[in-house]
């Protein structure tokens, strides 16, 4: 089977890892996979160091441009399949699947993201085959499936938690953080900002009497000065530290006690994973993405929105308690390693591509 991951955003998100991640599983199953990716991205490096074959496209410049280039890519490869991860990719590879003649779309959805089909959307539909990869079962019974002719599938986002083994924490003297501070890993991207001011609120009622309580806020945008102004005003930045978008996120998170996780998607998703991997519990707020994943009281804390006070008064008992953090990140890199392990989803990749791969449910040309 040819496979190819089209990713027409520069930036690296949890998307992008999971595309990484599937390409490499099914290229260690014999399959002939290709990225196709910006130039300079960190998807580029990653696959390049991954042994994966990439070709670079300009996306973001020109969307009639990157279907005329991917037609002949799909054409000398063979192509006959090809995972988007957006609406825009969508209508851009199906562009150039009508134009090579050939080749399945598997458009994925982010973890317990809606589906939202505009109108580029089903013209792609109408211009080439295409079929839906979800991250849950949940998530495909309540998905509409009309109009996609490749039968749905799903692949669950997951982890090889031995590879976590070897990953060393950042020190926090490079940090900025004190040797004995109480570190919690707050993992951001720019649909966090309305929950991350649950973790400030909360801050702001802990920090005077909790001094040893330092918290660093990790992943895209989480150096962005309106996230400091409102931590300003707050009064917590004394006890915040903004480090942005890092290539040793990993060790960030090693650092820390507890992961905080206000990310949403599969940026979301892999952060609790990272945490649960390395035996760190998860606070987060409760939502369908964090019930998938924490198991409440077990591996981690899930918040229900409420009164500050409230939500301090839970977050300062679980934090007073070692030996039971401690207990939690077991069961959290247990519940990992049994119910999210990486083979799993490359299996659900697959799946869905061999199902691509028919072609009686190519569209007539």
């Amino acid at each position: 089977m040819r496979a190819l991951f089209y990713s027409g955003d520069n930036r690296w998100t949890g998307s992008a890892r999971a595309f990484l991640a599937a390409s490499r599983g099914l290229l260690a199953r014999g399959h002939q996979v290709t990225v196709a990716c910006c130039g300079g991205s960190r998807l580029e490096r990653r696959a390049h160091d991954a042994d994966v074959e990439t070709v670079l496209i300009n996306a973001p410049e020109s969307a009639t441009g990157s279907a005329w280039d991917l037609r002949r890519v799909l054409k000398e490869r063979f192509v006959e399949v090809v995972f988007v991860n957006s609406e825009r990719d969508q209508l851009i590879v199906s562009s150039a699947m009508r134009l090579a003649e050939r080749g399945g779309v598997i458009r994925r959805v982010p973890a317990f993201d809606p589906l939202d089909v505009q109108r580029s959307g089903r013209i792609a539909l109408r211009i080439a085959s295409a079929g839906l990869l979800v991250a849950s079962e949940r998530e495909l019974h309540e998905t509409n499936g009309a109009g996609w002719k490749i039968p749905p599938a799903v692949a669950p986002l997951g982890v090889d938690t031995a590879a976590y083994d070897v990953v060393r924490p950042v020190a926090p003297n490079e940090l900025g953080v004190r040797s004995n501070a109480l570190i919690l890993a707050c993992i951001y991207d720019p649909s966090g900002r309305h929950r991350i001011a649950t973790l400030f609120r909360t801050l702001a009622l802990l920090a005077p009497r909790h001094k040893a309580i330092h918290v660093l806020v990790i992943g895209p945008g989480s150096a962005d000065a309106e996230l400091k102004l409102h931590a300003a005003a707050l009064g917590v930045n004394p006890v915040i530290t903004f480090l942005g978008q890092r290539d040793d996120e990993l060790s960030v998170l090693r650092a820390a006690s507890v992961g905080w996780v206000v990310a949403a998607g599969d940026s979301g998703a892999y952060g609790c994973l990272d945490a649960m991997a390395l035996r760190i519990p998860v606070i987060a707020e409760r939502s369908r993405l964090t019930e998938h994943y924490v198991a409440n009281g077990i591996s981690g804390l899930l918040l229900t929105p409420g009164e500050a006070s409230h939500t301090a008064s839970v977050v300062a008992a679980f934090l007073g308690h070692a030996d039971a953090r401690v207990a939690m990140g077991n069961a959290a890199r247990a519940r990992a390693q049994r119910d999210f392990s990486e083979t799993a989803m490359v299996d659900g990749f697959e799946r869905a591509a061999l199902n691509a791969a028919d072609r009686t449910t190519w569209a007539s040309r």
